[in-house]
């Protein structure tokens, strides 16, 4: 990647002026191989991967920070959705791998790990119960972990029993943390359409289809937007998307510098380059362990 001398002094303006960040370097881990029926095996086995595929997570974002100057704000982790890991999982047993997520959070020194979810805009299978249940004592008991929830999609329609569980979660959560003003209900999201994979909390999980492990960079650059829109006044329409476009890439390519970086430092396996720019944040993907590198793609979203 070339970057000419005048797009450094930009961008370090930016970052002195305009807040420009990294907001979170997140990493996201398949947990698929840790599964196992007994959650104090389970529980190892997680503590085990993260900290053989993490442990250097946070130490290489102060490194970038210290090499380019870019602020990182945040080192975060996703994972599968935790309900797939524990096959035939009791209250009790997401109980213990909820602290066995957090412990493993904080010996890393990531600032959360999402993936305490479930996926059951159908319907629940008896480990989706138990892991619902077990979601408010949960968040109570730990510092670092986020669960999330998915019951609806167009395609299945609505699950109006897990909406009905999931608003006494929500109170429930509230309930077990008034003392924090309530902080588990911050951690925790319900969705509608969730998306096949998702890197932000704190509705993070590392989705079906997605590599071992990937690295996600979000950059928060609406100060920067915000900024070339002043200084386009005047301009029509057409000239001010024209702007905001440009001012976007050079944005992502601050984002792709880290998550080259990040990735260079945290595996030494080939990797591959994906695309997801959402909106007033831009996030790329580097994975570790492709086979095949594929043409990088983009999507917008407004």
């Amino acid at each position: 990647m070339s970057i000419s001398s005048d797009e450094i002094l930009e961008t370090i303006g930016m970052i002195e002026r305009e807040c420009l960040d990294v907001r979170t370097v997140t990493m996201g881990l398949s947990l698929h191989d840790c599964a196992h029926p007994d959650a104090k095996v389970a529980g190892k086995n997680i503590i085990a991967k993260i900290d053989r595929l993490a442990g250097k997570l946070r130490a290489t974002a102060k490194g970038i920070e210290m090499d380019y100057g870019i602020p990182i704000i945040n080192t975060r982790i996703s994972i599968t959705p935790i309900s797939q890991v524990v096959p035939g999982g009791s209250k009790a047993d997401f109980l213990h791998i909820a602290g066995c997520l957090d412990e493993a959070a904080q010996r890393v020194g990531v600032n959360f790990i999402g993936g305490f979810s479930a996926l059951v805009q159908k319907g629940f299978t008896n480990q989706d119960r138990a892991l619902i249940d077990a979601i408010p004592e949960a968040l109570a008991r730990t510092e670092r972990v986020c669960a999330s929830v998915n019951v609806a999609s167009t395609r299945a329609g609505i699950n109006m029993d897990a909406v009905k569980i999931m608003g006494q979660v929500v109170k429930e959560a509230a309930r077990l943390t008034a003392d924090r003003d309530g902080l588990g209900c911050a951690k925790l999201v319900v969705f509608a359409n969730a998306v096949d994979d998702n890197p932000f909390m704190a509705g993070a999980f590392h989705g079906a289809g997605e590599p071992e492990c990937v690295v996600n960079i979000g950059v928060s650059g609406p100060g920067v937007v915000r900024a070339a829109v002043v200084e386009a006044k005047g301009k029509d329409l057409g000239e001010i998307a024209e702007i905001i476009k440009k001012v976007g890439l050079k944005i992502t390519r601050m984002g792709e510098l880290a998550g080259w970086s990040s990735a260079s430092s945290t595996s030494p396996s080939r990797r591959r380059r994906r695309w997801a720019i959402p909106w007033r944040r831009f996030s790329k993907r580097w994975a570790s362990n492709a086979s095949v590198r594929p043409a990088a793609r983009r999507r917008w979203r407004c």
